[in-house]
């Protein structure tokens, strides 16, 4: 398996919250989150959260490559938590957590499993594109917008609506996402096709997806062709091109790209 992969801050000096990493058979992308005041409650960051839950998946991946996806994921959360709930509120609504996406060569076979907003694209050697992805927290997320709509961000009241809306996280009736408790896992959309169905496939942060699901810049084959052709960068590039026209705040984007699936 052949992998390209880009990865921006949303801006020039800020730490990019993304990580994505692959080996000859795994690759994996985590999308760190978090809101103003988490590090009250934990020291290390999202950044830090993102890295060390992206290492952790993809060591265990390496490792135990017999093992389901859900499984390595709640394995990869309990690691990382135990990392640092002596020294943070790992439970706390407002600490760090992130959307994962995962894809994994097993035998004639292709996993693949997506815990959150971030979004995976399996592109078909016939028919459309397979797009992975939970929409839950964008559900959610939009309840909120006429809220935040005209508060200052960084101010109180846009604090406190955004914590309001972080408390949906790891719940019934909310959204899931890789946080402290391994049982999220379960909640994450998993699935497998064969490799000879296969051309390529992509894993995106939504940051880098808002080339098709918020600017409409092209369609998910219109995308995987960029990849094929150009690579992410390129992507990501188009991307901040229509933040800029649409005076829209960057997010990190993150994309990897993976093709050649049968030379593992």
């Amino acid at each position: 398996m052949r992998v390209a992969m880009a990865s921006a801050a949303a801006r020039r000096g800020r730490v990019n919250e993304d990580f994505t990493a692959a080996t000859a058979t795994a690759a994996v992308l985590v999308d760190g989150a978090g809101i103003p005041g988490s590090a009250a409650v934990c020291r290390h960051g999202v950044a830090w959260y993102a890295v060390r839950l992206g290492g952790s998946l993809l060591g265990l991946l390496s490792l135990h490559p017999d093992r389901g996806l859900t499984a390595v994921l709640a394995a990869a959360i309990e690691q990382v938590t135990a990392e640092h709930r002596d020294t943070c509120d790992v439970a706390d609504p407002i600490s760090p957590s992130a959307a994962v996406a995962v894809l994994r060569l097993s035998g004639d076979r292709l996993d693949h499993l997506v815990l959150g907003d971030a979004v995976l694209v399996l592109d078909r050697c016939a028919g459309a594109p397979l797009v992975v992805t939970d929409p839950r927290e964008v559900v959610i997320a939009r309840t909120y917008e006429s809220e935040l709509a005209g508060k200052a961000e960084g101010s109180e009241e846009y604090r406190r609506i955004l914590r309001e809306l972080r408390a949906h996280r790891n719940r019934p009736g909310g959204f899931w996402v890789a946080k402290d408790d391994p049982k999220a896992a379960d909640e994450a959309q998993t699935g497998s096709c064969a490799i000879a169905d296969l051309s390529g496939a992509a894993l995106l942060s939504n940051g880098a997806s808002r080339i098709v699901d918020r600017f409409g810049l092209t369609d998910w084959p219109g995308a995987l062709a960029v990849l094929a052709a150009d690579g992410p960068a390129a992507v990501i590039d188009r991307v901040r091109q229509a933040e800029a026209r649409h005076a829209t705040a960057a997010d990190d984007a993150t994309i990897a790209y993976c093709a050649a699936l049968d030379e593992a």
